[in-house]
């Protein structure tokens, strides 16, 4: 058996140790069965569901089965020789990057009623500041000195929620034909743009915290600020698809960094780069 500390990030969430399991008891399970035993989003489960591919097959009605790895890993679960690695609680680390992800805040989001709430104040916030700051949302860019009225730029601002799901959800199934669990990735992409909801008050703040400055150094500032929050926005994104459609975080980052292409190629043919 090859050595399971590899797997540490793999194995320590308690819902993927318990597919295992009930592989391990049950030998097959179809992905509703397994959907209403662990009591988890649909999104959620196909997500462990991808982590845990290397150790899962499925046969030809579908139903999951451990392959000779799985049956491995759980007869050393059961037998409860699980490296200590695998039973340490959190690393500093490992805290940082759930946070940075908004892992906890995404982990929620199967509970529609809270979620979209949450998604739409996020989006209410954002419009609001993009419109008092004068700037047009462009997906993951604003573009200056917009010539639209208040109502024109939240409008548009909402326009771009919806794009940037339409885009997340073509590129999904493109990629990797993964459909369902529309709803969810909605509210996620919604809760992703927190980060660019903060843009538009550092746009108007930089005047103001810096009022002898001239507008070339207060839009270099505001370049500088926009980039980590756009880093920031790009990885939200990608926790979003890995909640809202199942997928893994490696997988996510292929659509995200494709949407962020396709995002400056049509900016560019647009004119709208200088």
């Amino acid at each position: 058996m090859e050595d399971l500390s590899r797997y540490y990030t793999l194995l320590r969430d308690p819902a993927r140790r318990k597919i295992i399991e009930i592989l391990g008891t049950q030998e097959k399970i179809g992905f509703k069965e397994l959907r209403k035993t662990l009591d988890l989003g649909v999104g959620t489960v196909y997500y462990h569901l991808d982590m845990l591919s290397d150790f899962l097959t499925q046969d030809k009605q579908r139903k999951y089965r451990l392959n000779e790895r799985g049956q491995a890993l759980y007869k050393v679960l059961k037998e409860g020789q699980v490296p200590a690695t695998l039973q340490i609680g959190e690393t500093f680390s490992h805290r940082i990057a759930k946070w940075l992800f908004l892992s906890p805040v995404f982990a929620k989001t199967t509970k529609l009623q809270l979620a979209l709430p949450v998604s739409v104040a996020v989006l209410v916030v954002g419009a609001v500041g993009a419109s008092y700051g004068k700037l047009d949302s462009a997906l993951f860019f604003y573009l200056k000195y917009s010539t639209y009225d208040v109502s024109g730029i939240i409008a548009l601002y909402f326009a771009n929620w919806i794009g940037l799901f339409l885009l997340a959800e073509l590129l999904t199934y493109v990629l990797y034909r993964r459909v369902g669990n529309d709803i969810q990735l909605l509210a996620c992409i919604g809760i992703a743009s927190l980060p660019l909801m903060i843009f538009p008050y550092v746009f108007m703040a930089v005047p103001a915290i810096f009022p002898s400055m001239s507008l070339a150094n207060w839009d270099m500032i505001r370049q500088y600020a926009l980039i980590p929050l756009q880093v920031w926005s790009i990885l939200l994104f990608s926790a979003a698809l890995c909640f809202g459609k199942g997928i893994r975080l490696d997988k996510a980052v292929i659509i995200s960094l494709t949407a962020v292409y396709l995002n400056i190629t049509a900016l560019f043919l647009l004119g709208r780069f200088a």
